[in-house]
């Protein structure tokens, strides 16, 4: 989660600073107790210090004793995790640190490379920009990390806040507050923040609460535990309230609370007044509508919900549906094995310079005669050759979903004969740098998204298929085979004849 502005970690900040609005947020939702903020702090650093998980780029970074070298290792995990589930990066980091321990070995390496070991790991963007960052770090600041926030989210491309704020507070011990999906989940119900998470309000008041709690004793164990426990208790859909340390000072929990005590009173008979003056829980005192952080009016509370009333999010947006045409085009080497054809995507917008099988955008009512004609003629482009593309064959569709596209490859397959000549002219196709022929084990280390890995797997599963099918009609049709069927079936009927009888 990525946000512009800077705040000092105070108690009185959110109440101090300009506020977006013109409501205020009441002393509700806020820490504006030096105790609680105390307690909460000690709460959950005790608790992490037991549950914490073994990750390798915690173990990096408590054992790496040169600053650069933390810092570098601390942004490598965190941008591997934005959008990305931990078990996924795992593998990915260490094999990452292996090949580029330093930021200079890493500013060394080809943006091929980084593709490569990037890839299945989606969002390639980031990979490219870390590996920009590090060549700036190399050439720009003589190989020496920016040593703040306000300098790393300033001079590093693709750094924004939260990632700013991870690398200063854990590397660097600088006591800044970071914001990301599951310290928002945690601070919305801590404090009882149900309007949008995602509005400008509720940001600005996330962002304060985060500076404002940060231990400046421990700030890297501090936001690394409060992202810990988004993680581990305090999920989306089905969050371990009663294991949670810091339930004491959750405002979510305690209207849970109220609510069970409400229901157990009204089984003991008791009245409305009553379960009132037992369940003395304290609530937001602002004018009801007004203030930016409740629970809108119109979306209450709902007791079914529990703690999972927040945060609450605004409807996301569909995602655009997009249809590619898509071919794998194979040929056989000199050597009689089989090669398939790649091409370079341009350097700049979605998949940046990975390769893939040749594609082209599609109309959504283009029709199959239509769809052959414009991939023949893309092709056609590509292989520098204008025969042998009659031989186009659909195999069947393949949907991979993008953060914002939904995307439909209509794929095809077609099989070029070397012996026509076919060579590889990428400059006459717009937009493609270059092309080229590769095998399959060539295929499996190429920079492709993990939609290319769906297609050529789809290829695979039709081709694999298909020569099963032609074994099997050739068996039926070999005369060879008629024979071996009559002379099992005579085989047959002579042990019966001297069979002997009971």
């Amino acid at each position: 989660m990525e946000c512009d502005g800077d705040f000092v970690g105070t108690a009185q900040t959110v109440q101090d600073m300009s506020y977006p609005g013109s409501d205020h947020p009441s002393s509700f939702h806020l820490f504006t107790d030096a105790l609680e903020i105390a307690s909460f702090r000690r709460n959950l650093l005790s608790w992490y210090e037991v549950h914490k998980r073994n990750l390798p780029w915690r173990k990096q970074a408590s054992a790496e004793s040169n600053v650069n070298r933390r810092a570098y290792a601390v942004w490598v995990s965190e941008v591997m995790l934005q959008q990305t589930q931990v078990a996924t990066v795992i593998d990915y980091y260490n094999r990452w640190m292996k090949k580029w321990s330093t930021l200079e070995a890493l500013a060394k390496a080809s943006l091929e490379e980084v593709n490569q070991m990037w890839a299945g790991l989606g969002y390639y963007a980031r990979g490219k920009r870390l590996h920009q960052g590090a060549q700036q770090v190399v050439s720009q600041l003589n190989g020496e990390m920016p040593r703040t926030a306000v300098e790393l989210q300033k001079l590093l491309p693709g750094v924004g806040r939260y990632t700013a704020g991870a690398i200063a507070s854990i590397a660097y011990g600088q006591a800044t507050g970071v914001v990301d999906g599951n310290v928002i989940r945690v601070l919305c119900r801590v404090r009882g923040i149900g309007a949008d998470s995602s509005s400008l309000a509720v940001m600005t008041a996330l962002w304060a609460l985060a500076d404002t709690l940060v231990d400046p004793a421990r700030p890297g164990d501090f936001n690394q535990a409060l992202m810990e426990l988004g993680a581990l208790l305090c999920t989306p859909k089905a969050p371990l309230c009663a294991e949670c340390p810091v339930k004491s000072h959750c405002q979510a929990y305690r209207r849970v609370q109220k609510d069970l005590d409400s229901a157990f009173q009204r089984l003991k008979g008791k009245g409305a007044s009553e379960r009132e003056s037992l369940s003395d829980i304290e609530e937001c005192v602002t004018a009801a509508g007004s203030c930016p952080l409740c629970l809108p009016p119109m979306s209450p509370w709902d007791k079914k919900l529990g703690v999972r009333n927040f945060p609450r999010k605004s409807p996301k947006k569909q995602p655009r549906q997009v249809q590619t045409l898509t071919c794998v085009p194979e040929r056989r080497s000199v050597r009689g094995e089989p090669e398939y054809l790649l091409s370079q995507r341009p350097s700049s917008g979605l998949l940046a310079r990975m390769w893939e099988f040749p594609s082209i955008l599609s109309d959504t009512e283009m029709s199959k005669k239509e769809q052959k004609r414009v991939l023949s003629g893309h092709l056609a482009a590509v292989t520098g050759g204008t025969g042998g593309l009659r031989g186009l064959r659909y195999i069947g569709q393949v949907l991979h979903m993008f953060s914002h596209i939904h995307q439909t490859y209509l794929v095809y397959s077609l099989s070029l004969d070397e012996a026509d000549g076919t060579t590889v002219a990428p400059e006459r196709v717009k937009g493609v740098d270059s092309a080229r022929w590769v095998t399959k084990a060539e295929f499996q280390k190429s920079a492709v998204s993990t939609a290319m890995k769906k297609i050529f797997k789809m290829y695979e599963n039709q081709n694999a298929e298909k020569q099963k099918k032609s074994k099997i009609s050739k068996r039926k049709r070999s005369p060879e085979g008629d024979n071996v069927k009559s002379d099992a079936h005579r085989q047959l009927s002579l042990d019966r004849f001297f069979r002997p009888a009971c």
